[in-house]
């Protein structure tokens, strides 16, 4: 079906190609790992994501080198490795024995303490070695602090940690025998596409061409499209769903592209990866650089994809605010048809989209900019790697400081991600004032009834929201416009 073979899961372990069969579909690498690979320094801690301890690193040709993502084993299930290499705290160590300049550098700087994290640290510290190596450079302490986002560390605390990230590049270099690797998984390109079936009949496929991947979900429309398992991994580690027939996304290379039309119109693939996307949307407008850091974590993005996040739903979901300021555009796809939906068109009710019985998300069209400012907030609990409490995407175009266009969509105010429609009838039209943000402010009031949870109350979603819309004036009205360092308390030299 759909060009797919039924085979067993081929990648790269330990030098060697590994061939897996017979293990369930959602079986997760974490598990095949400790309980049959017996490679027990990658930890479970949460199993879902977030602490890190269960890193590992996934490779792909990239040319003639291996390119490696820190990614969670805890959450990846053994299909979505098929054709890749993957790398553990295992195989860092120098083939004369010595340890690894990540490794040496923990010693050095006691980093670890207890050490159930350690090996978490030190696979997010060999991406950042190998990455950054590459092009001979050295990470800043910040940039070493937003790489590690996704360790967590309860008790040797993160300032040995840091000095670590910064030692390993001072002592003597190490390069990874990598030639073995790039070696075998340019012959795993010959396997056929993957089908797999597990003991219980259960099936995983994982096509590679748009067509195939259009062909396989018309004919499964009840099955689940299967991403980075940033959100699904959660549903069989703490909800125990049994899920018959996956889909997987991450073999379609057509789909993971991230390119610019003539016409100027930003087209990310719905495969393309949470860092690959949010990096590309910054680059382009350097207002999301904060948002794109505070996206999850390293490894969540290098695992999940823009795709997956705007089509799962979710009522915040930090990507959809920001998107929806930006005037984007889903191009879906079912068979041979496609149409588009503008996104703000795209959510229906809690957890319910406009999706169609077998129909995807091929791709998510922005246009060019065309408006004056653009922001993107984020309120949660923790600065890094935590769930909004609110997120907001906001954009104005403003003539002769009349306000011709706005969009204020705004996460976590109701049942799904949507704009704020009498805010914004309110404003257009009307000059840029004061006077006009009061309106739309009582305006906003009516636009959402929000909800209580766990993350943040009604109350605080309503002032906070209200809150925002004025920050977002004051950086951008005419007179004394706030500058970036004014509405950031890391510009502050007394918390610096």
């Amino acid at each position: 079906m759909g060009g797919c073979v039924e085979r067993p899961i081929r990648f790269v372990h330990r030098g060697r190609v590994v061939e897996v069969s017979g293990a369930d579909t959602t079986r997760t690498l974490l598990d095949w790992l400790r309980e049959d690979a017996r490679c027990n320094g990658t930890k479970e801690g949460c199993a879902e994501g977030d602490c890190g301890a269960c890193t590992v690193l996934v490779g792909t040709l990239d040319g003639p080198h291996v390119r490696w993502k820190n990614v969670n084993a805890c959450i990846q299930f053994l299909p979505m490795l098929d054709g890749k290499a993957l790398m553990t705290v295992e195989d860092v160590r120098r083939g004369d024995g010595t340890l690894h300049p990540a490794q040496q550098a923990m010693v050095e700087c006691h980093g670890s303490q207890c050490g159930f994290c350690t090996p978490g640290f030190v696979m997010s510290m060999v991406q950042v070695y190998e990455r950054d190596r590459a092009v001979g450079c050295t990470p800043t302490r910040q940039q070493l602090a937003d790489d590690l986002a996704g360790n967590l560390c309860r008790c040797t605390g993160y300032r040995p940690i840091l000095d670590a990230g910064q030692r390993m590049f001072e002592l003597p270099g190490a390069e990874l025998d990598s030639a073995p690797i790039v070696h075998a998984l340019a012959a795993l390109r010959s396997d056929p596409p993957l089908a797999y079936t597990d003991a219980r009949g259960a099936r995983c496929f994982v096509p590679r061409t748009v067509e195939a991947l259009a062909a396989l979900r018309e004919a499964h429309p009840d099955a689940r499209l299967l991403g980075g398992a940033t959100d699904i991994g959660l549903w069989v580690n703490k909800l125990h769903k049994t899920l018959p027939t996956l889909i997987a996304t991450g073999a379609v290379e057509a789909m993971s592209r991230i390119e610019t039309r003539a016409d100027g119109t930003f087209v990310i693939g719905g495969a393309a990866t949470l860092e690959a996307a949010w990096s590309a949307l910054a680059a382009r407008h350097p207002e999301l650089k904060e948002m794109w850091l505070r996206f999850a974590s390293p490894p969540v993005r290098h695992a999940g994809t823009m795709g997956g996040n705007v089509a799962n739903g979710s009522p915040i979901g930090d990507g959809a605010p920001v998107l929806m300021a930006l005037g984007a555009t889903l191009l879906l796809r079912r068979g041979r048809q496609e149409r588009r939906l503008p996104l703000d068109a795209f959510y229906l009710d809690y957890m319910k989209n406009a999706l169609a019985p077998g129909e995807f998300v091929q791709a998510i069209e922005v246009p060019p900019a065309g408006f004056t400012a653009l922001r993107a907030y984020k309120l949660s609990k923790r600065f890094d790697s935590d769930i909004s409490g609110l997120a907001a995407g906001m954009a104005i175009t403003l003539d002769q400081g009349v306000v011709r266009d706005v969009r204020l969509a705004f996460g976590g105010l109701a049942a799904t991600v949507k704009r704020a429609a009498q805010a914004e009838a309110a404003l257009r039209g009307q000059p840029w004032t004061d006077a006009s943000l009061q309106t739309a402010l009582a305006a906003l009031a009516r636009d959402f009834t929000p909800i209580d949870d766990l993350r943040a109350s009604a109350s605080y979603r309503t002032r906070t929201a209200a809150n925002l819309l004025r920050r977002f004036w004051m950086e951008t009205r005419a007179d004394r416009p706030l500058a970036a360092a004014q509405a950031s308390v890391w510009a502050r030299e007394d918390v610096a």
